[in-house]
């Protein structure tokens, strides 16, 4: 039995999958948690992957490992290698008015939508590039180089510590905002327009099945990719799903053949990590939407969906905006959530319970309704991600989106997409898997939840 790992090192935690490589069969797992926040010392990733290593069994009779890790952090090295500062991860928004500055500056959205298939937003590397300039000019100059949270894992677990080895894959490349899926290219020029100087060390770009090198050990690398593609490798995405994931934060993506360029910026026109393309729209809220509904209802999950299930569909009109961490997809950094619609009758838990599992699944079906626009077929979502575990959200879902809803059974999809592609590399061949145990659900569309609810988040303020 020939084995490979795959990590998932997300927002929140580290996730390790041992599977064989001609089965996928899962052989053993660990996992370990990261430190919160919107930005993290790169160091504490590594020590939790050792951790999660460790419980899994080690790892010293893998073949090949690869790692799937959270899009877009900006993680800065010195000439020798070493961390200049903390990362900044995707989900931290101070570079906001750098999106705003840089996105006039090459001219607009249209601008950067047709030179790297994304309009810039605070999440994206290229605009922490720019702020970092601003703020930190010490720690700018210091910088020689920069990466992503998956390509700096791969450089450790690599331990050349030469700069020159940085790689990273298609799918990661794509959300930096200074490498274009059309081209397959950097593109300094806007590396300069961001940061001030071009001459910086980039990861070489890997195609599906490269690699950088091997472990100290003697396990080959694979290329890596970001999370979001990890988990379209992971589930054995097809034309016509779309995979919604409701983690940390939330994902709407599907698996295409032509790239993207919407200069609306609602849809991200990213590289997937087969070699194909990867439209998708992130929103900042999601699974969070649901902990903060049963932490101010004083309920665990079990308990909010039984709730929200004895509610009627719409709430009565109580209508959740959740924009609770500012939001990504509509681009309003600086909104807070907001409830609408709260009368003497909607002041129930079972009113406020549905209300915010509608209020998510609404701002991911509008994400749903922006990849249609850009074209995409849709004959069934995909559910995964820690929210689809919640009853409430896989019965409530089907309404919301309008159409048939699929849920694997709960499993560590990213690091599962990466173990993949370890054995692809570690093959030659792209390996076919099967996943079992789907569930599939159906209901009427229900288009006044839909309807009330854009209402309702136009009518959101910004934080004071």
């Amino acid at each position: 039995m020939t084995l490979v790992a795959g990590i998932d090192s997300s927002t929140q935690s580290c996730k390790v999958v041992v599977r064989d490589a001609d089965t996928g069969a899962l052989v053993r797992q660990g996992r370990a948690s990261h430190p919160d926040g919107t930005s993290c010392p790169p160091e504490a990733w590594w020590q939790a992957l050792q951790t999660a290593i460790t419980a899994a069994g080690g790892l010293d009779d893998v073949a090949a490992i690869s790692v799937g890790g959270q899009q877009h952090g900006m993680v800065c090295l010195d000439a020798s290698g070493a961390v200049v500062r903390d990362a900044l991860l995707w989900n931290d928004t101070r570079s906001a008015q750098a999106a705003t500055d840089l996105v006039a500056e090459l001219g607009g959205p249209r601008a950067w939508a047709d030179a790297v298939g994304s309009v810039p937003v605070a999440s994206f590397t290229v605009t922490k590039l720019r702020w970092l300039a601003q703020h930190e000019p010490d720690n700018a100059a210091r910088t020689e180089a920069v990466c992503l949270p998956h390509d700096w894992l791969t450089w450790r677990l690599g331990g050349t510590g030469d700069l020159s080895a940085l790689a990273t894959d298609r799918s990661d490349a794509s959300g930096t905002g200074y490498w274009s899926p059309t081209t397959g290219e950097y593109r300094r020029d806007l590396l300069k327009l961001a940061f001030g100087r071009d001459a910086l060390v980039l990861p070489t770009v890997l195609g599906p099945d490269g690699s950088p090198g091997r472990t100290p050990g003697g396990a080959l690398l694979g290329p890596g990719a970001g999370d979001n593609a990890a988990a379209a490798l992971g589930v054995g995405a097809r034309p016509g799903d779309v995979v919604v994931s409701i983690g940390t934060s939330g994902t709407v993506f599907s698996v295409a053949t032509t790239p993207a360029a919407d200069d609306t910026g609602t849809v991200a026109g990213f590289a997937d990590a087969t070699g194909h393309y990867l439209p998708l729209v992130c929103t900042l809220n999601a699974a969070r939407v649901l902990d903060a509904a049963a932490t101010m209802l004083g309920v665990d999950h079990a308990e909010l969906s039984r709730l929200a299930l004895s509610a009627p569909a719409g709430s009565d009109g109580l209508v959740l905006v959740p924009y609770l961490e500012g939001e990504r997809t509509p681009n309003k950094p600086d909104a807070t959530g907001s409830l609408h619609g709260l009368t003497l009758g909607t002041s129930t838990a079972a009113h406020l319970a549905r209300a915010a599992v509608e209020g998510m699944l609404c701002a991911l079906a509008d994400g749903l309704d922006a990849l249609r626009g850009q074209g995409a077929t849709v004959s069934r979502v995909v559910l995964v991600g820690g929210g689809a575990r919640a009853e409430a959200v896989r019965r409530i879902a089907p309404s919301v989106f309008g159409c048939p809803v699929v849920v694997p059974p709960p499993g560590e999809y990213v690091a599962d997409g990466a173990a993949r592609q370890a054995a692809w590399v570690a093959t030659g061949t792209a390996p076919a898997w099967t996943l079992d145990g789907l569930e599939t659900f159906e209901a009427d569309a229900v288009p006044a939840v839909r309807a009330r609810y854009a209402e309702a988040r136009e009518l959101t303020l910004p934080r004071v």
